[in-house]
């Protein structure tokens, strides 16, 4: 697909996604689906309710080692959860920006913003392929479960390296491919959105965050995506009618998705 069809595509998936109080899998609880990668309870209920929709595939906060004062960027960062998590870590002296190009995620966000009472917390309209974002100023870029749903992730990973601080850290859980998906999942409108079609080889995604630059890039964890979200989820329901497929074709298609958190540094030196 073209990278305009995609980008109004996913927008207009993450609008609805906005607008409801469940995730994108069909009736599933979002505290559930989170708890199951990687949030605790404690993290889940310190968020102001409406954060938390359910669309992450992994909890790059907790592995991003934040520290007081520092500023983070989160890219994708929908109704705010980790935005918010992070902000507890950074403290009133630190500083966390969310960036997101659906205006209706973003309204979410800011609306819970103004409940949580934090002041550290910031939204911008933008795209994470051109970041309205300073040159050098963060000192770690967080992602969840986006970086998959973008057409060109070599420039969303070199945004990512322009916007760090020497010596920032990219942390980033997302969804990889360790088998090609057939040729129609890769079409499907519905499994773009799911966070499937747009998804790559595990080793071409490690490849394109090496040669932006980023130093010491390694799989920090790596684990099948819960099979029963991709077979309850409306999406996998959609690519099963339209290619005609069966619960075992969809769990198969299942075993070749992971999730994975990604650590890369950018160099002092460069």
């Amino acid at each position: 697909m073209e990278e305009e069809k995609v980008k109004k595509i996913v927008r207009r998936g993450y609008a609805k996604a906005a607008k409801r109080t469940c995730s994108c899998c069909g009736g599933a609880d979002p505290r559930e689906i989170s708890r199951n990668i990687g949030y605790s309870e404690n993290e889940l209920s310190s968020v102001p309710e409406g954060a938390n929709l359910g669309l992450g595939c992994g909890n790059p906060v907790a592995l991003a080692s934040l520290k007081n004062g520092e500023t983070v960027l989160d890219l994708g960062s929908g109704a705010g959860l980790d935005c918010f998590l992070a902000a507890s870590k950074v403290g009133d002296n630190g500083k966390v920006i969310g960036v997101d190009m659906t205006p209706e995620m973003l309204d979410k966000a800011r609306e819970n913003a103004r409940k949580s009472e934090r002041k550290n917390v910031e939204f911008r309209l933008g795209e994470i392929e051109n970041l309205p974002v300073a040159d050098n100023s963060v000192d770690a870029v967080i992602s969840n479960c986006v970086i998959n749903l973008s057409a060109n992730k070599k420039r969303v990973f070199e945004e990512a390296f322009r916007v760090l601080k020497p010596d920032g850290r990219l942390m980033v859980s997302d969804i990889v491919l360790l088998a090609e998906l057939p040729e129609a999942i890769k079409k499907s409108v519905r499994a773009y959105v799911g966070c499937l079609a747009g998804a790559i080889m595990k080793n071409e995604y490690l490849q394109i965050i090496r040669e932006t630059g980023f130093r010491d890039v390694k799989i920090i964890e790596e684990s099948h995506f819960p099979i029963e979200y991709m077979v309850n989820d409306a999406t996998a329901e959609t690519v099963k009618k339209q290619l005609g497929l069966s619960n075992d074709d969809v769990k198969k298609t299942a075993n070749t998705v992971a999730s994975i958190k990604v650590y890369g540094l950018k160099p002092e030196k460069q």
